[in-house]
């Protein structure tokens, strides 16, 4: 079973958001890490990048596959994680911790709406048969 930190919120497309003070760090879930297997490459979105909610804003690369990072919310990037940029390896070594993406000034935040960690964890056991 994939770590799944409880004082998080996720969305269906295995992203991880957390709100801290109204700014939203988004990374992706362990789970997706898991299934892509070890990360070569990351794209993002330049800061002052503004997203719409379910839309492409990153990718990430492993040796066998290339996925998606879907925005959780409309918002504008004001930073990214540079680190993962030199070392995707951090996404697969700490997924919730080093491994974050962006963190995002969302537009309207009541517009949020994201699973608590039981609900995602039944998306990833729905995904396993």
């Amino acid at each position: 079973m994939s770590n799944i930190p409880q004082h998080l919120q996720y969305t269906k497309t295995h992203e991880w958001v957390k709100n801290e003070n109204g700014l939203l760090t988004v990374g992706i879930t362990d789970h997706a890490q898991t299934m892509l297997g070890d990360l070569v490459y990351v794209e993002l979105p330049e800061i002052d990048t503004n997203l719409i909610k379910d839309q492409e804003f990153a990718v990430v690369e492993s040796v066998k596959a290339a996925a998606d990072v879907y925005s959780p919310i409309q918002g504008e990037v004001i930073e990214i994680n540079e680190a993962v940029l030199e070392n995707p390896h951090l996404i697969n070594q700490d997924p919730y911790g080093q491994g974050w993406l962006v963190r995002i000034r969302p537009f309207d935040a009541a517009k949020l709406h994201l699973l608590n960690a039981d609900e995602y964890s039944k998306v990833v056991a729905s995904e396993a048969h």
